[in-house]
């Protein structure tokens, strides 16, 4: 692990994007994007060695408006409801920005192409560069993710009436209380839930850039991005979809729907896996992960 690091003026928006690396710099590289209200600490530094003890360069990065990467402070505050009606007036970006983003980080790290693992709305990142930057990915493995098709990969009304039905967060501790409550709620019922962990994470997280309406920034981009089934069906990266029979934030069906919609792609579904990625699973990820990988990159 080299340390944090940031590159300026990445992609077309010339936003500032904060990143760590683990393993051997000549190695394929791996570019792990995170999802919603998430940032790279939450790719576990214990999970991107193991990555890296296979073999593979690994890149963890912050997403815009999430971390230390550029916050659009002065772009207009997000009105969900509208997006959903069609009202798209304050949409500050889409998918294809965040695409844009990833693939201007590896133009900044000097690299032609990697493989991207892409976690919920990290997933549906990396399937938009696959779409729109092809010569930029070597493979595609999203996690935990879905096409964006309303009719799959949706979440339990009871998950979001747990997350998102009692009274907004607003000090410190509320913040980081209601994080380590989100996790737990959309975990994984059969492995052991690291509180201790994730409580520790979520202060890190809050410290390094708590920014609510940036969170809600990237829900509006994924929402206002609409359904991409159809455009998946050009990929023709080699795919892994991996997918938790017990996601109660995104159904499996949307994983199942991206492996039927993407030409060859592979599906696999991991039994007790919810929303997130147990510290009992990652020799079982890695592994697949690492074995994929190395494949591909033939």
């Amino acid at each position: 692990m080299v340390g944090e690091e940031r590159a300026s003026n990445v992609g077309p928006s010339g936003v500032e994007i904060a990143y760590e690396r683990f393993g051997d710099p000549q190695a394929p590289p791996v570019l792990l994007i995170q999802g919603i209200a998430a940032q790279l600490i939450h790719w576990h530094e214990d999970f991107c060695a193991l990555l890296a003890a296979r073999g593979l360069q690994v890149i963890r990065f912050d997403n815009r408006d999430n971390g230390r990467s550029t916050h659009l402070d002065d772009a207009p505050v997000p009105d969900l409801p509208a997006v959903q009606a069609g009202d798209l007036s304050t949409v500050s970006y889409t998918l294809s920005d965040l695409a844009a983003d990833t693939v201007g980080l590896l133009d900044a790290l000097g690299l032609d192409s990697a493989h991207l693992v892409g976690l919920s709305l990290g997933g549906y990142i990396a399937q938009t560069v696959a779409i729109e930057h092809p010569a930029r990915i070597r493979s595609l493995i999203p996690i935990s993710s879905t096409t964006g098709d309303p009719a799959v990969g949706q979440p339990k009304p009871e998950t979001l009436k747990a997350l998102f039905g009692g009274p907004p967060a607003e000090t410190r501790d509320e913040v980081i209380e209601q994080r380590v409550n989100a996790a737990r709620v959309v975990g994984s019922p059969v492995f052991a839930f690291d509180e201790a962990d994730v409580r520790a994470r979520a202060t890190r997280a809050y410290d390094r850039g708590h920014d609510p309406l940036g969170i809600a920034r990237g829900a509006v981009a994924s929402v206002a991005s609409g359904d991409r089934t159809d455009l998946l069906r050009s990929i023709d990266a080699p795919t892994l979809v991996i997918h938790g029979d017990a996601d109660p934030m995104c159904d499996v069906s949307g994983g199942k729907a991206i492996a039927a919609a993407v030409p060859g792609a592979e599906l696999v579904i991991i039994e007790g896996m919810g929303h997130g990625l147990p510290r009992e699973l990652w020799p079982e990820l890695t592994e697949r992960i690492g074995a994929f990988v190395q494949r591909a990159n033939g």
